[in-house]
């Protein structure tokens, strides 16, 4: 008996692999869509079970609780992450990666508009260089930096006077989280957890320089191919293309 779903299943395997395992059912509902084939996500759902093709999952946990307010720069964001508009509210933190004993350090900056990473920079040691590098990035990035809201926590690189004066220089508002805090930056956390559980957990890295390598090209796909619900089914940079066009 012919499958009627054949050439569906096959289409499913075929997203599923190129993404690496890391989009669910429904997000490969949406891509399906996009393709021309109006297909309920309860029945892909059941063709994937049927493939054996589950995606991989995220475990997050925070741990919150109502810190002090911090002395270099006010909460300005008050954990209002929605923006209306690209360039508008950004975050920033560090995040470490351990390979063999070796380490590597992640600092991006994230546009809280649709979470695209408008730059970032990676070190094997936890230098305010690597900091001022990222700055340096996104400042090229965009037409102008005046009013935008840079948002990270309280470390030791957002308390630098050189991190601050840059900042005023560019006309960016800082704004940091609360002591002890990590709720008041969710959205750069959301970004770390998504990054390890989708790319660093997944495999075994044999070199830092390997991990570098993978990072790149990890970032790329999440900007321009990783399709999110909350985006309307589309990437990062196609829905601020998107929004440019007043279509979004």
């Amino acid at each position: 008996m012919k499958d009627k779903y054949a050439e569906i299943k096959e289409m499913i395997k075929q997203i599923y692999h190129r993404h690496k395992g890391r989009l669910g059912y429904r997000r490969i509902t949406l891509l399906l869509k996009e393709k021309g084939i109006l297909i309920n996500h309860k029945t892909v759902l059941r063709l994937m079970k049927i493939l054996g093709l589950k995606s991989i999952i995220r475990v997050k946990k925070y741990k919150s609780y109502k810190g002090e307010q911090g002395k270099i720069a006010p909460n300005v964001l008050q954990r209002n992450f929605k923006s209306d508009t690209p360039n508008q509210k950004w975050a920033t933190d560090v995040t470490e990666f351990n390979v063999s004993g070796n380490k590597l350090y992640l600092s991006p900056i994230i546009d809280l508009f649709n979470g695209e990473i408008v730059s970032f920079d990676l070190s094997e040691r936890p230098v305010f260089s690597q900091i001022i590098r990222m700055l340096k990035k996104s400042f090229r990035k965009v037409k102008s930096t005046q009013n935008i809201i840079l948002h990270s926590d309280q470390g030791w690189q957002y308390q630098m006077k050189h991190y601050q004066n840059l900042l005023k220089e560019k006309g960016i508002i800082q704004s940091m989280s609360r002591k002890g805090n990590c709720l008041d930056n969710a959205v750069i956390e959301n970004f770390f957890g998504t990054i390890k559980s989708e790319m660093f957990y997944t495999r075994k890295f044999g070199s830092i320089q390997e991990l570098k390598m993978e990072i790149v090209k990890y970032i790329h796909y999440y900007n321009n191919d990783r399709i999110r619900l909350n985006l309307k089914g589309k990437s990062p940079v196609q829905y601020r293309t998107l929004s440019f066009e007043n279509i979004v």
